[in-house]
């Protein structure tokens, strides 16, 4: 734990910067304007959502409860082959945006520390600190695979277009940047006080 004392000012730093972009990114810019859609009928769909008893969790319609022998159900089929498919999430509340924006610094704080582990393990500090280009590329890749290693997911496995991956790649490759130059400007090096 001993790089937590040596490195807690980036790590402070780079989740602030994170905190930042982000903010920037999804309110002063149109990148992600186009994430979420109206949909048809919005007071018919939310009718039958008021009437019906679901408990917060994800959902997926049409649903096999058994995914062996249910997906092979005739009746599953002609669900599936009929469509519409969906995937329906139901959350505990109404949105909380104060709530989210501390768990979204809290998660920049967990991910920016997980990212300074890394890089202590495997770059040396004080009289023998690799020079900026290092940590920045070292830092950079492990923030890249922290804030979008997981872009693709939600294209492949939940139907959302190839924009969506795209922006999320985006939004990844900023952080990481951000993140990294935190880290190579603040890197510790013996007899160099980075903030004078």
């Amino acid at each position: 734990m001993e790089f937590l004392t040596e490195l807690w000012l980036p790590i402070l730093l780079s989740a602030v910067a994170v905190f930042i972009a982000s903010s920037v990114i999804w309110m002063a810019t149109p990148l992600h304007k186009k994430d979420y859609s109206n949909p048809p009928d919005q007071d018919g769909i939310l009718d039958v959502l008021r009437r019906t008893p679901f408990q917060p969790g994800l959902y997926f319609l049409p649903w096999a409860a058994d995914c062996r022998s249910g997906m092979k159900d005739p009746e599953f089929q002609a669900k599936l082959k009929a469509g519409p498919w969906a995937q329906l999430i139901i959350p505990p509340g109404a949105p909380n945006f104060g709530r989210s924006l501390v768990q979204w610094f809290i998660n920049s704080l967990v991910v920016s520390a997980l990212i300074a582990y890394v890089a202590a393990v495997a770059l040396p500090m004080g009289a023998a600190a690799p020079e900026y280009m290092r940590v920045f590329r070292l830092v950079g890749s492990a923030a890249f695979l922290a804030h979008a290693g997981m872009a693709a997911h939600d294209t492949m496995w939940k139907g959302l277009g190839w924009r969506f991956t795209l922006t999320k790649l985006f939004d990844g490759l900023v952080y990481a940047l951000l993140t990294a130059g935190v880290f190579a400007w603040l890197w510790p090096r013996e007899g160099v006080l980075p903030l004078t």
